[in-house]
């Protein structure tokens, strides 16, 4: 079985590195080279090469110089690690640019996929000590300066930037882009599993790479729903998630660019902005439409593209002194859904300036076990949709079936209502059941009633006593997304998603409640007009 899956990933190496590398921007396809070999390919200054990772982990490398460097000058490094799933000629475009620009350039393949060696550590301790084998390799093998190392990364490259700028000082900027800062709050926020995102990287992880045998084991136990494992996995997250070591990056002090899209279904917006707030250097946050890489996919063919341009000048200005005013400027940029204009914020607790609050009135009975109609969409597909043609996805708020969807509208709005950042839900939950899971919506719905989805979030409970009401506290991911005139805002609740795993027996049924000494709301947060 495994000769096989090596051959499959060789000639799948082989045809998108054609693909990537045949256009007039890259140069020409070269073919990999064999462990401990060097390949020169016959665009000036590109090399693929072998870099022993930790453990002795053959990582398959390329390396961009600067046109004309000849070992008497020293130049930044930026070291590129390879998104989950992709080759290592994934930045060639990037690499190509950065060298143009003056910096030597390395990227490789993060171990366990394609040629490089080893097994996926899912950005384990393996992964990070790669990082800093691929500097010292960089430092000793090119006309890199030990004093301007930086790192970027899009995806699981991302992550693994994130890391390292926790565990190695010589790290002095990173550009993050569609990158996770919590793992846990990732793939399994409100308790909940995140089944399309999971499926796909693990799907996408043994088609082009070899999963360890840790990963196949927590990849099982997530699915099945092993609550007995519960806190294994967390754990196992948290261990991979930049979060962790807050301090130590801190203390370091790197500069840091977090990038993301507001649909990211993968790693949603919130959990980069709450690292955000928490970093202390240097920093800035840049979301945009899109899901999960899509905001700066273009820029990986080597097309014009916003995110690195960004990247760019953020590089840059920390790691080659240039002054464009990028330390100036405010340091959260937003981009709106719904027009595609960009704003500018100071922090991202100034993002929304107000907030307009949503009584839930009333008891509402729903039973669970069926989709009511109104989901999240499809991963990538429905927000690709939103991104390019404003189409997010949508149900008639009318004709969802109340047995099954709890049900609460605002008023008709006389004027645009500019939805910003993270909309909170409070409420009461009595369940006949001690599991369970709810979906929360919300709906910017037309006058025809028909509801285009704003943001959503799922939540799931365990141990409850049936029939013993109990209080849910639930963030919905953040959004930028603008209310027209004479619409309104409506809250749906269900307990079926197909981007989730639920938790809900058979028979099950949710009460939804508010009191004088407890009221149920609704929190929107508004920029200020």
């Amino acid at each position: 079985m495994g000769q096989p899956r090596k051959a499959l990933r060789t000639t799948a190496i082989g045809t998108v590195s054609a693909a990537l590398l045949a256009g007039p921007a890259v140069g020409v396809a070269p073919a990999a080279p064999a462990v401990g070999i060097q390949a020169q390919s016959t665009a000036t200054g590109i090399r693929f090469v072998d870099i022993e990772g930790d453990g002795g982990t053959v990582l398959k490398a390329n390396v961009v110089t600067p046109s004309g460097s000849d070992g008497t000058h020293k130049y930044p490094v930026i070291v590129l690690p390879t998104s989950w799933g992709l080759p290592q000629i994934e930045y060639i475009a990037q690499a190509r640019q950065l060298a143009d620009s003056g910096y030597v350039v390395v990227s490789y393949n993060t171990r366990g996929f394609w040629q490089s060696g080893g097994k996926i550590e899912v950005a384990g301790p393996p992964d990070i000590a790669d990082a800093s084998k691929v500097i010292d390799w960089a430092l000793a093998n090119t006309p890199a300066d030990p004093g301007k190392v930086g790192m970027a990364g899009v995806s699981y490259g991302a992550g693994i930037c994130l890391l390292a700028a926790g565990h190695d000082k010589r790290i002095k900027a990173v550009a993050a882009l569609s990158g996770w800062a919590d793992l846990v709050e990732s793939i399994y926020s409100g308790r909940t599993q995140h089944v399309q995102a999971t499926a796909m990287l693990a799907g996408a992880g043994y088609v082009t790479g070899r999963p360890s045998e840790e990963f196949q084991r927590i990849t099982a136990d997530f699915f099945s729903s092993n609550l007995a494992k519960e806190q294994e996995l967390i754990a196992w997250g948290k261990k991979r998630s930049p979060i962790t070591y807050l301090d130590r990056i801190n203390a370091n002090g790197a500069a840091i660019m977090l990038g993301n899209a507001w649909g990211d279904t993968i790693f949603p917006p919130n959990q980069y902005a709450d690292f955000y707030e928490k970093l202390t250097g240097p920093k800035r946050l840049e979301l945009r439409p899109g899901d999960h890489a899509t905001a700066e996919g273009t820029g990986l063919l080597g097309l014009p593209n916003d995110t690195w341009t960004s990247a760019h000048r953020w590089l840059d200005h920390y790691l080659k002194g240039v002054d464009n005013g990028v330390e100036r400027e405010q340091p959260v940029r937003l981009k709106s859904r719904s027009t595609g204009a960009y704003e500018s914020y100071p922090d991202w607790k100034s993002v929304a300036a107000t907030e307009r609050k949503i009584d839930l009135d009333g008891t509402k009975k729903i039973f669970a076990n069926i989709d009511s109609g109104a989901n999240g969409g499809i991963i990538f597909l429905s927000s690709i949709l939103d991104q390019f043609a404003k189409l997010p996805p949508m149900a008639s708020i009318p004709l969802l079936p109340r047995s099954f969807a709890a049900v609460w509208q605002s008023e008709r709005y006389g004027s645009e209502q500019p939805v910003r950042g993270t909309t909170k839900l409070h409420t009461t939950v009595t369940s006949t059941k001690e599991s369970g899971t709810l979906v929360a919506y919300l709906y910017d719905v037309g006058p025809l009633g028909l509801g285009k989805l704003v943001s959503n979030a799922p939540y799931t409970f365990h141990d409850k006593t049936p029939g013993k009401p109990f209080a849910v506290d639930l963030e919905l991911f953040s959004t930028a997304y603008d209310v027209p005139a004479g619409h309104r805002l409506a809250l749906v609740v269900d307990t079926v998603d197909p981007l989730y795993i639920e938790h809900n027996p058979s028979g099950a049924q949710l009460t939804f409640s508010s009191s004088a000494a407890d009221p149920s709301y609704l929190s929107v947060p508004l920029r200020e007009k």
